[in-house]
Order: C-alpha cells, then structure tokens, then sequence
C-alpha cells in the first residue's frame, strides 16, 4: 500500500482522527496490520481510518487507546468525528464517497443520487416517507443536493454510471420530472464531466443483479465497495472482495449500450416524457 499522505488536520474530525491515528501508531513502531490483529480488522481498514475515509467506532477507538498508550484521545474525539448529516447506514460511504478520485457506480431502478435533480429527489424521499411533513423532506433533499457539488470540480472525482434501463423507464415524480431528470443526466454526459451506460432490458442476466453497486478507488488507501437496499448499507474493504466486484462491474460495462447510443436512448426517453407533460 502507497506511504499516507499528510492530511489537513482542520478539514474534518475525522481526518484529524486519521492523522492522530497514524501519527500514534508510527510511534509505537506498530505497522497496520499489527494494529488490526488485536480487532480483528485488515490493514486496509486500519489505512481507510488513518485516511479519514471510514468512520472510528466507540468500541475500536477504546482499543486504540489501551493499545498505543494515548490516554483515552481517541475514545473522547470518536463520537464527534462520527457526527453525520447523513443517514447511518450511508455515512460512511458518502464520506468515502466525496474525496474519492474515480466512482464507478450501477443502479437498478434510481438515477444515483450524485445526478439528482431537486425534483427528483424530493419524489423519491416522498415516495419512501408518504406521510413526512414537507420540512423532514427538505432535511433529507439538501444533502444529496449538496452532494451533487462533488460535479462541480471539472475532472475529479471521475465518475462512471451504468444505469439500468429501467431507471429511464420508472416514472418517478412524473413525466415532467422525468423530462428534466433524464436531460441533466444527458447534458452531463454531453459535456463528457460523467461516463453514462445504459443496460438494456435485452441484455438478460448480469453479473450485479442481486442490486446497487458502488466502486470507490482513492489516491492513498485500499479501494471500497459499497452495497445498498432500502435504509442498509454496506461498506466492503476486503481486497478478494471488491476486486471481484471490479470485475463484475467490467462485465457490466462491456453487456452495456455504448456511451453514445446510451446518451442518445436517455435524450429520446427524455424527449417522450417532456411531450406526455404537455397539456
């Protein structure tokens, strides 16, 4: 695994933990794979924690403390650098998520959060909480919408999407909302800021039906695999693990309508959807 770069203390907690974290084991002469024994976790989890990508739960931190001799630091400073605006089952993986360089990503049935419209979200958190006042489904809008910013660097993070078909077909919101979804989507694979897939229904069976995919690779730390389904997630690190989910996501790409037939099916469904709207 590359040396860890020096990280910037004042970005997060949790990056202030990661350096602690680093800094604290150098110098009690441990590796990373000899401070993961005694948890039972690889030494790729102990470079995610040290890289501020993965969160330092109550009970590793106490083992921190007891194994590198620093005086109840990390159990006092975990609780703060856990603190998310996100849901817990997703924290994690929208944090890795935002200093990734490439994220490869297929989704079976939504566009993936990162492409968004307002409307469109709004539609979904409706749809999953039919009853919630429309403050709770602001609370929940926001922060994918201010996820989406991660776009507005012009080159990073690099992020590849396969969308199943039906994804264009699931009238979410409405045709209307459907129209502008499908043409921000479009536009943003015109503008050649995202590499957009489109599997069609005739491809048959693949090698990801059992759901959502999401690949993180980073500068400095072991890749990450992310699997979600309705309100659980999972946040995979393993190297046979997510080096079999890569390829698997390969093969999804090569079963795949190309970049340009995709764009052009998701302009013409948008196309159909913007006319249904018409009064």
């Amino acid at each position: 695994m590359p040396a860890p770069k020096d990280l910037d203390p004042s970005a997060s907690p949790r990056a202030l933990l990661g350096a602690e974290l680093r800094h604290a084991r150098e110098k009690a002469g441990l590796s990373q794979e000899a401070l993961g024994g005694p948890l039972f976790v690889s030494s790729s989890f102990i470079g995610q924690l040290e890289a501020g990508i993965r969160r330092m739960h109550l009970e590793y931190a106490r083992q921190f403390d007891k194994i590198l001799g620093t005086d109840g630091f990390f159990t006092r400073n975990c609780v703060a650098a856990a603190e998310s605006k996100y849901p817990d089952h997703f924290a994690e993986a929208a944090e890795a998520e935002a200093i990734a360089t490439t994220i490869r990503e297929y989704a079976p049935l939504l566009i993936p959060g990162l492409l968004q419209t307002e409307a469109y979200a709004r539609a979904v958190f409706r749809a999953y909480q039919p009853t919630a006042t429309e403050s709770v489904i602001d609370d929940l809008t926001i922060p994918r919408l201010e996820r989406a910013r991660l776009l507005d660097d012009p080159t990073t993070p690099l992020l590849w999407v396969v969308l199943d078909e039906a994804v264009l077909r699931r009238k979410v919101g409405g045709p209307g909302v459907m129209a502008e979804a499908l043409a921000h989507v479009a536009t943003l694979g015109c503008q050649h800021r995202i590499i957009v897939q489109v599997l069609p229904f005739d491809a048959g069976g693949h090698a990801v039906m059992g759901g959502a995919l999401k690949l993180m690779a980073f500068a400095d730390a072991p890749p990450l695999a992310y699997f979600e389904g309705p309100g659980t997630g999972l946040l995979e690190d393993d190297p046979a693990t997510v080096t079999r989910h890569e390829l698997a996501y390969d093969l999804l790409g090569a079963s795949a309508l190309s970049p340009q037939q995709s764009l052009a099916l998701i302009e013409s469904v948008a196309e159909d959807y913007a006319h249904e709207d018409q009064p």
